[in-house]
C-alpha cells in the first residue's frame, strides 16, 4: 500500500464505516447487584463494588433455601453448644 504524500487527504469510503454498525446490539446489558444494588454487567460473576457473588436472583445465606428440619437441627445444635459451654463454666 503506497504512503500518502504530505498534505494529501486519505481516501475514506463512507459506506464502509456507518453508525448502523454500532447499534443497540453492541451495548452490554446491565442489572442490579443482589446485595448492594449497584449497576453491574449481566455476565459478571461478582459485584465490583461489594464483591458479592451473583447467584440466581438473590444472595443465599446459610439458612435460606434449606428445609425446616435443617433449620431446626442447626438451631438445636447451637443451643446444645451454648448449654455445654454454660455447664463447663458454672
Amino acid at each position: 500500500m503506497p504512503r500518502n504524500q504530505r498534505g494529501a487527504e486519505p481516501e475514506w469510503d463512507s459506506d464502509e464505516w456507518s453508525d448502523d454498525d454500532y447499534g443497540p446490539d453492541d451495548q452490554s446489558e446491565t442489572t442490579d447487584c443482589i446485595q448492594c444494588g449497584a449497576e453491574i454487567y449481566d455476565d459478571a460473576s461478582r459485584c465490583p463494588i461489594c464483591g458479592e457473588y451473583q447467584v440466581g436472583d438473590r444472595s443465599l445465606t446459610a439458612w435460606e433455601g434449606r428445609p425446616l428440619w435443617w433449620r431446626m437441627g442447626g438451631l438445636l445444635g447451637i443451643i446444645a453448644v451454648l448449654f455445654g459451654l454454660l455447664a463447663v463454666c458454672f
